[in-house]
């Protein structure tokens, strides 16, 4: 077999051994350092041909060499290297404080008050408590990107109180389902940093590309929520008094300051810092991390439990992210060196498609792989094979990476494997089936292609605000 040959099935056996449910980062590494004996051996292997070529070595010295080369291959050196190189990257270290800033603010039963301040608010709109969710959703996810916890919480919180106000079941399960999964898209979101650190992307131009889009999209939902409650108002009746009681302006406003504004405030003071250039992402961690503490002190809902569940959290995911990291560069590294990147690209060059054509192909691609896995293991894994071709087809790779963050939305939201269902099902009341939920997602699905098709047409919604405060 030839090189380029060993390194696609190297890819192949990685798929297979991701569906027998091996861990993904271990895998990695132990592929890359397997086949890169293959690959680091076979290049010494010209020096060891000349050694015995020598009549005056003798037979020990040929063999002693032999053996020396084997255990002194070189791919040891580059898991070295590349596991240095992942655990000093700079990008990377936002990553803890932002998880640890999500994780104290999921634990300061702030997402309660403010879903009862904007249900309250919103009253007079059609669909109110489910815009209200939707809103409360937009925040917590932005506020602590990670998918799973702002699903369950809502849905623990938000999807009783709509279902106790006659709103039909798809129709709420979808709502907190979309709601919850915004948080990997919209600044600061943890998955953009991620793809930041594997694209050499600038993470700042990123965060302000990435923001009109997110709106976009929050817009969108929206719309699709207060339009079908004005055609369909059998699937979220306007709440009576008894649900929603009236309060005077002076208590509204009281509570809004209380509950919606201090949380508000952490997130855009992060973001602007980092918009605006007054602090780097990390630095900007840094303070949204010290921000979550002192809401979880004010609201009194810190305890030394809770502070210790935030911080073993927050070292499990980064861990996992990490070693993902290292195990991605390691196999990545060996693959390329086979020649495997070469042939993919040169394979894809041939079918002769255009920057658009390319584009919907990786999206199909990425869609698809966003069932069997996580969108970490899409962005640390499949995505950088993506990135040597963007420079063949002119693309940029800020557009591209808004443009996969917005197409991982999905991944969440379509059946079968939609995570976001099944994270609501193992919380939600027997009543509500998965088929429901799945049926739910489906209009927010469609929100979701709507926006990537927006992004076609009219590219300056990523590149406008990038283009606005930094330049072209």
């Amino acid at each position: 077999m030839t090189d380029p040959q060993i390194a696609l099935m190297m890819l192949g056996l990685f798929i297979v051994f991701v569906f027998l449910g091996f861990p993904i980062a271990f895998t990695l590494m132990a592929m890359g350092i397997g086949f890169g004996y293959y690959a680091y051996f076979e290049e010494r292997r010209m020096w060891r041909e000349y050694f015995r070529l020598d009549e005056t070595a003798s037979w020990w010295d040929s063999t002693s060499t032999y053996i020396e080369g084997f255990f002194n291959n070189r791919i040891f050196d580059l898991f070295v290297n590349q596991t240095y190189t992942v655990m000093s990257n700079e990008v990377l270290t936002a990553v803890p404080l932002f998880l640890f800033m999500g994780y104290i603010v999921e634990r300061a039963n702030i997402v309660d008050r403010l879903f009862t301040t904007l249900n309250i608010a919103s009253k007079n709109i059609p669909g109110s408590m489910g815009v209200a969710a939707l809103i409360t959703c937009a925040l917590f996810a932005t506020a602590t990107g990670i998918v799973g916890a702002v699903v369950t919480l809502m849905g623990l919180l938000a999807l009783p109180a709509m279902l106790k106000a006659r709103y039909d079941r798809s129709f709420a399960s979808g709502i907190i389902c979309a709601g919850g999964t915004l948080g990997i898209l919209i600044p600061p979101s943890i998955m953009l940093i991620v793809y930041a650190a594997a694209s050499n992307v600038s993470i700042v131009r990123l965060y302000a590309g990435a923001l009109l889009p997110g709106l976009t999209l929050v817009a969108l939902y929206l719309t699709y929520v207060v339009g079908r409650s004005i055609l369909q108002p059998s699937v979220a009746p306007r709440p009576t008094a008894e649900e929603v009681p009236d309060v005077p302006m002076g208590k509204l406003l009281l509570m809004i300051v209380t509950s919606f504004v201090p949380l508000a405030f952490l997130i855009f003071a992060v973001l602007g810092s980092i918009l605006f250039g007054l602090a780097t992402p990390t630095e900007a961690a840094s303070i949204g991390a010290l921000g979550g503490i002192l809401l979880a002190f004010i609201y009194r809902a810190m305890t030394w439990q809770r502070l210790r569940e935030s911080v073993y959290l927050t070292l499990r995911t980064t861990a996992m992210v990490c070693w993902l990291f290292v195990g991605s560069y390691t196999f990545s590294a060996v693959f390329s060196y086979l020649g495997g990147e070469h042939v993919i690209s040169e394979f894809v060059q041939g079918l002769d498609l255009t920057p658009v054509q390319f584009l919907i192909m990786a999206q199909i691609i990425i869609f698809l792989l966003g069932w069997p896995l996580e969108w970490s293991e899409i962005i640390i894994i499949f995505v950088p094979i993506f990135l040597p071709l963007l420079v063949f087809f002119e693309i940029d790779p800020l557009f591209f990476g808004v443009l996969v963050a917005l197409n991982l939305q999905t991944s969440f939201l379509t059946p079968p494997m939609a995570m976001s269902a099944y994270y609501l099902k193992g919380i939600a009341p027997p009543e509500v089936k998965l088929t429901q939920i799945f049926a739910g997602c489906m209009p927010f699905l469609f929100c979701v292609i709507v926006a990537m098709v927006l992004m076609y047409l009219f590219p300056q919604i990523v590149f406008y605000l990038p283009e606005l405060f930094y330049g072209s």
